[in-house]
């Protein structure tokens, strides 16, 4: 079961006044099952999307990057899942192109105005006719109600569907933000076998919502791992429909965008973790903290050397203190420079280390209460400058084995 996660209630997503959701299941993989989903979005809505860096990224997200830079706007999204359009050739990119001359047909829009995105096996071509057929069901079950739904249409091996909402306030107006993410394996930056899309209804213009989406993207989907492997379709998206009735936000240092930017970064947080927490047969929800680093990319380093580590994962999973483990991750992360003399090492509030071996206060039964525990912090204290990073991570179990020796089954 997840680590200390549910699915969301569907009263606690709200809507976001100028977008709707319609849903089908489409057989795309398995029958019965929510495997479609379309959004349709205000004229006049602000978009901006984040994409992995794998070089064999899917069709889709080649073809979200192209119309994304067209300049007539973007006013549906389109996804399914059970199929990731990846490793498909040319082939693949007429299907993703189908798609969205299919969906731009029933809405009457131009087809670059639709992103399409797929999640799935990959390395199969995609179902066209089948997911062209449940196109016309996602536009008739269109409402701007349907957040709950949609969260579980995008699911693959997530055993809960993950969203969350907030309100807050900017010049005078209530605004509405609200997201859903899926993922539980294949997660590492940048991004992960993740799709996530937040809306909100604030009305802020696109080169204000573009470093918002950095911001957040950099504080949260890119700080997550399950298994180290990065996807071929990752994406996140930012929505803002522009129907709450504030000014428009242009000023990146203006109050109101500080405001919104921290609200929509704690729902991109959350969502991320979410992932982390339904990892594949995980039972531990890790955070690896790494401070007093000469930098942030050498904290991150050695933060994701002990996220990756089988070695550590797996002794989480049985909840033993064999944390030796954690030196020798913290030794090869690439830091050639490191006094291992200088630094710490921390399980929760237990010294382990110090001094370049085990600390003197340090004895087994303390380091074993703490690995009983379904979340567990690992603090590492570089004592080489001032910098940090936070990464969150879960154990290797059993099932993360069973879960993707059967994936295509």
């Amino acid at each position: 079961m997840p680590v200390n996660l549910v699915a969301p209630e569907a009263q606690s997503l709200l809507a976001v006044p100028g977008l709707k959701l319609g849903i089908a299941k489409a057989r795309i993989r398995k029958p019965d099952r929510k495997d479609m989903l379309v959004m349709l979005l205000a004229e006049g809505s602000r978009v901006a999307g984040v994409f992995t860096k794998n070089r064999f990224c899917a069709a889709p997200v080649t073809l979200c990057k192209e119309h994304l830079a067209q300049p007539d706007g973007i006013r549906a999204l389109v996804v399914n899942t059970g199929n990731a359009n990846a490793g498909t050739g040319d082939q693949g990119m007429q299907n993703a192109r189908a798609t969205c001359d299919a969906l731009a047909d029933l809405l009457q829009i131009k087809p670059a105005q639709v992103l399409p995105f797929s999640t799935g096996v990959i390395l199969e071509q995609l179902p066209i006719d089948r997911l062209i057929a449940g196109l016309p069901q996602c536009v008739a079950d269109l409402q701007e109600s349907h957040w709950f739904d949609a969260a579980e249409a995008i699911m693959t091996t997530d055993i809960v569907s993950k969203g969350t909402s907030r309100q807050i306030t900017l010049d005078g107006k209530q605004v509405t933000i609200t997201g859903i993410s899926k993922g539980s394996g294949m997660i590492h930056p940048n991004m992960a076998t993740m799709l996530g899309y937040i809306a909100t209804d604030a009305a802020i213009s696109q080169a204000a919502l573009q470093a918002l989406i950095d911001h957040a993207v950099n504080r949260s989907f890119n700080c997550i791992t399950v298994d180290g492997d990065t996807s071929t379709n990752d994406s996140l998206i930012l929505v803002a429909t522009g129907k709450a009735g504030n000014s428009e936000i242009t000023d990146t240092t203006s109050a109101d965008y500080l405001t919104l930017r921290d609200a929509m970064t704690d729902v991109a947080v959350e969502l991320a973790q979410a992932i982390v927490r339904d990892g594949e047969g995980a039972t531990k929800f890790m955070t690896i903290q790494v401070e007093a680093g000469r930098d942030e990319d050498e904290c991150r380093q050695v933060a994701y050397a002990i996220a990756h580590s089988p070695l550590i994962k797996t002794a989480f999973f049985a909840s033993d203190p064999n944390l030796g483990r954690i030196l020798a991750a913290i030794g090869y992360a690439g830091v050639d420079d490191l006094d291992v003399n200088s630094m710490q090492l921390y399980l929760g509030d237990v010294l382990v280390a110090e001094h370049g071996g085990r600390a003197v206060s340090y004895v087994e039964e303390l380091g074993a209460a703490v690995m009983k525990e379904s979340e567990i912090t690992v603090r590492v204290v570089l004592n080489r400058g001032q910098a940090s990073a936070t990464v969150w991570t879960c154990d290797f179990s059993y099932d993360y084995v069973r879960i993707n020796a059967d994936y295509r089954s």
